[in-house]
């Protein structure tokens, strides 16, 4: 191989490296001008999120905080996270554009209809997570206070597992929609998810394990929704997933 042909190699894959660093600047521009909004309004937004807990929590406790930057991580990573939320549609507007020139004229058109369901799917499982996971989750926590034990929450730990509780779930209810392009592409289709069924609903109920609470009731809130959406999932790649031929079926 010629040192000519090596460097003509060379060009397309760092050109993609330039276009991909472009694309995270914009993302990273995009989510620091949304931050210093953010940030402004970081106190209601810390009092939107204590809201499922305060509606629980009796009156003898109170959040706490034990380091002197506690509560200014605290108020920042709020911020930082809730200008992700925001800016979500510019990020996957971003990463589809970086995909698209591998993809055919008839599949970039999806390009709106990707950011704006993402997006909506996205906040919708962080609405469900507020105002149905978080509730139930924290009533089971406050259930072991009592006259002696008095719950005193440490800022921090209650933030932290809030927002990990909303992502996780903002992420969830992404399924829908990337089975959609998966099974438009013709890598899964519903036959392959309902002969998976039985698997997928046992790391569901596993899954919702590890993020709630060892309460039954709370495990089977969390499952059912997840076991909903690979339903859901069955029923867009057999209406919407790429067509195969009859002789190719299994």
């Amino acid at each position: 191989m010629t040192e000519q042909s090596q460097i003509d190699k060379k060009q397309p894959f760092l050109s993609h490296l330039k276009e991909l660093r472009d694309r995270l600047i914009v993302c990273f521009i995009a989510i620091a001008i949304t931050f210093i909004f953010t940030y402004i309004f970081k106190e209601r937004i810390f009092y939107f999120l204590m809201q499922p807990f305060l509606k629980v929590m009796p009156e003898k406790s109170s959040f706490i905080f034990t380091y002197v930057t506690e509560a200014f991580i605290t108020y920042f990573k709020i911020a930082l996270v809730t200008a992700i939320f925001i800016t979500s549609p510019v990020i996957l507007y971003e990463m589809w554009m970086f995909v698209a020139p591998g993809l055919y004229e008839k599949e970039k058109k999806f390009v709106i209809p990707f950011v704006f369901l993402g997006s909506l799917c996205f906040v919708s499982g962080a609405v469900f997570c507020y105002f149905i996971i978080l509730p139930v989750i924290y009533k089971f926590f406050i259930g072991f206070a009592g006259n002696i034990v008095i719950p005193m929450p440490d800022l921090k730990g209650y933030m932290n597992l809030t927002l990990k509780l909303l992502i996780i779930f903002g992420f969830i209810f992404e399924l829908p929609l990337a089975v959609f392009y998966l099974g438009k592409a013709g890598i899964i289709n519903h036959r392959m998810l309902s002969t998976k069924r039985r698997y997928a609903i046992l790391g569901i109920f596993i899954l919702s394990a590890i993020i709630t609470p060892p309460d039954i009731s709370s495990q089977i809130l969390i499952a059912l929704p997840m076991w909903g959406l690979y339903e859901l999932s069955i029923i867009i790649t057999k209406f919407f997933g790429k067509k195969v031929p009859v002789d190719e079926r299994v």
